[in-house]
């Protein structure tokens, strides 16, 4: 490795910058864990905006996690650099000799730079002038991939990528007294009816037929969880699907955080949403999922996963450079490059791909009626070895 200077104690001080998103985050896992094998006595700690640095709380690989502080009040750049200046000053005392940036932004390169941080490893960007090694990621490269090419870039070598994630044994035992009352014998299907986009959403009245295709159809018992802007949605599927339907979707936001969140997906039979952070964490925990692309690239965003089945619709509109054929060819892109219209993609097509996932329908119970036995549950988490969907080659040689 390079000569940087150690932290005050002799070991290695590390600093990750993730972003604010949740599935972003999640995806920084096989990152994280490459890093740790990497660097095995190093004190590894993340910095990220918001919550989603709550996905990481249990991850053996990291030290400490780190709020990146935004300013108070007043926004704008001036109030932004001030914030930045702040957290740079703490940050530099200490004593971290290495950066790694996920969050592809000038502001995560200021922070480093002012932390005094000598060696900076990052996307290339608006920042890429303050960065030791910086990293132009391939167009249509997974997302979980080009983290991982930013260790390679700096010499050093990744394993399978494969995803994971952890569940602590109180989170297990508060999810499960949560389930216990729901029927025993049905498929157990996560709902993700939301994203922060809502150019991604998919139409509510959509939703309720499915949801009570999949409760009549199919004897499923359907689980909601989410944040407070998730409550409208919520309420308008249960209202419509009426309360034969609705007896078997159970929401369980004022019931779960997002730490635990991990631990109630690792429960479901499947998770079916559209292109969002849940999604992306049931993936972490092997739980198969079914998730609705529009608006964003499946190639970068699916779920890192060989149990994810992408609904698209088949009317791309492709970017104009792609049209006039000025754009280099990405043969190992599974999907054509372009945006859809969330609005295309059928109820019919969204239960083939549930029924790929969940293939035996078992002989449900009328609806309405609740069998309100309490059943075993599992707890352990088998992974599977991950590959971007539908990849062949390891997750670091892919291209």
């Amino acid at each position: 490795m390079d000569g940087t200077r150690h932290g005050r104690c002799g070991r290695r001080r590390i600093l990750v910058v993730c972003t604010r998103y949740i599935g972003d985050t999640v995806l920084a896992i096989p990152f994280l864990r490459n890093l740790r094998r990497a660097f095995p006595d190093a004190t590894i700690d993340v910095c990220a905006e918001g919550g989603a640095r709550m996905v990481l709380a249990d991850c053996p690989y990291v030290d400490e996690l780190i709020a990146w502080r935004r300013p108070a009040g007043r926004r704008g750049f001036a109030a932004s650099l001030a914030a930045i200046r702040t957290q740079a000053t703490w940050l530099a005392g200490r004593g971290y000799d290495r950066a790694y940036l996920l969050k592809r932004s000038l502001s995560g390169a200021i922070l480093a730079t002012l932390a005094g941080i000598p060696h900076r490893v990052g996307f290339a960007a608006d920042g890429r002038a303050l960065l030791h090694t910086a990293v132009a990621p391939a167009r249509g490269r997974h997302q979980a991939a080009r983290y991982l090419d930013l260790l390679v870039a700096d010499g050093i070598a990744v394993d399978d990528g494969a995803n994971e994630n952890w569940i602590t044994p109180d989170a297990a035992a508060h999810v499960a007294g949560l389930l216990a009352p729901l029927p025993t014998g049905r498929p157990r299907v996560f709902l993700a009816l939301r994203s922060t986009a809502k150019e991604k959403h998919w139409p509510a009245d959509r939703w309720a037929v499915l949801v009570s295709r999949l409760v009549g159809e199919r004897g499923c018992e359907l689980v909601l969880c989410g944040a407070a802007a998730d409550a409208p949605l919520h309420d308008a599927v249960r209202d419509t699907v009426g309360p034969r339907v609705a007896a078997h979707l159970h929401d369980l936001s004022a019931h779960v955080s997002l730490r635990e969140t991990g631990a109630l997906l690792a429960r479901m039979d499947l998770c079916l949403g559209v292109d969002t952070g849940l999604v992306h964490l049931a993936a972490s925990h092997a739980v198969p999922v079914v998730v609705l692309f529009g608006p964003t690239d499946p190639n970068r965003w699916s779920p890192w996963s060989p149990r994810a089945t992408v609904v698209r619709s088949a009317r791309v509109q492709r970017p104009l450079l792609d049209r006039l054929g000025l754009t280099r060819r990405q043969p190992h892109a599974a999907w054509e490059f372009g945006t859809a219209d969330m609005d295309d993609i059928s109820v019919r097509e969204v239960l083939e791909a549930v029924a790929a996932q969940l293939p035996t329908a078992p002989a449900a119970a009328p609806i309405s009626t609740l069998d309100l036995r309490e059943g075993r549950f599992r707890y352990e988490v088998v992974a599977g070895t991950a590959a971007a969907v539908p990849a062949t080659k390891p997750l670091a040689q892919a291209h």
